[in-house]
C-alpha cells in the first residue's frame, strides 16, 4: 500500500542520514577529503594568517613588547610544525582522492608541484624561525608551557642568513598559497568540479541530498 511504501521510504530515508551523521567520515576516500584532513587543513591555513598577523604586529612594536609578540609567533609557528607533521603522516597512511580526469597535463603538474611546495615550505619556515632565534641566543618556547632545545649555537652570521631566508620563503609561501586559492576557486566557480567541495565540511550535505533524493 501507498501507506507501507511511505514508512519504508522513511526508513531508508533515516537510514542514511544516520550512517552519514554516525561515521562522520574521518578517514579519506576517494571522493573526498575526511574529516582530519580537513580540519588540519583549515586549521594550519588558520594559524598561518595568524603568523602573518603577528609578525606585522612585531614589525611596528618595539622592547619587551615586540619580544612578546615574536614569543607567539614562535609559539603558533611550533604549533603550525607539529600539525604539518600530523598532516603528512595521515595522509601518508589515507588514500588521496585524485585530481579530476579534465585536467589538461601541465595543469595536472602544477597542482602537484604547488601542494608539494607547500608541504615543503611549511615545514621550512617554522624549521628556519628555530634556527633563527637559536642562533640569535634566544630561546624558543611553547606558550611558555615548556622550552625547546637550541638546534645551534650562538652565530650572528647564521642568525642573519636564516632571517634573509625565512623572510624569503614568507614570501614565497604567500605566492604559492595565493596560486593555491586561485586554483580551487576557477574548479570551483569556471570548471564547476568537486575539488573545492570535497575540502569542505559542509558540502557533506550535498551528499545526503542526493541520498533522500534516491529513496
Amino acid at each position: 500500500s501507498a501507506t507501507a511504501m511511505a514508512v519504508i521510504a522513511r526508513i531508508l530515508q533515516a537510514a542514511c542520514i544516520g550512517i552519514s551523521l554516525g561515521s562522520m567520515q574521518l578517514r579519506n576516500t576517494s571522493g573526498r577529503w575526511g574529516s582530519v584532513a580537513q580540519f588540519l587543513h583549515w586549521l594550519i591555513v588558520a594559524l598561518i594568517i595568524t603568523q602573518v598577523i603577528l609578525a606585522l604586529t612585531a614589525s611596528r612594536l618595539h622592547g619587551a613588547a615586540k619580544l612578546a609578540m615574536l614569543a607567539r609567533h614562535k609559539s603558533v609557528g611550533i604549533t603550525i610544525l607539529m600539525l604539518a607533521g600530523l598532516r603528512l603522516m595521515w595522509r601518508l597512511v589515507n588514500p588521496t582522492p585524485p585530481l579530476p580526469s579534465t585536467l589538461k597535463p601541465y595543469e595536472r603538474s602544477l597542482a602537484h608541484f604547488t601542494h608539494a611546495a607547500l608541504y615543503v615550505l611549511i615545514f621550512a619556515m617554522p624549521i628556519t624561525g628555530w634556527i633563527m632565534s637559536s642562533a640569535r641566543g634566544f630561546p624558543v618556547s611553547w606558550f611558555k608551557l615548556f622550552q625547546l632545545p637550541d638546534l645551534v649555537a650562538k652565530n650572528r652570521p647564521l642568525y642573519e642568513a636564516m632571517l634573509e631566508t625565512h623572510e624569503a620563503l614568507a614570501w614565497t609561501l604567500g605566492a604559492v598559497a595565493t596560486l593555491h586559492l586561485l586554483a580551487a576557486l576557477k574548479h570551483h566557480f569556471v570548471l564547476k568540479d568537486t575539488v573545492l567541495r570535497r575540502m569542505l565540511h559542509f558540502s557533506k550535505q550535498i551528499g545526503r541530498a542526493s541520498c533522500r533524493e534516491r529513496v
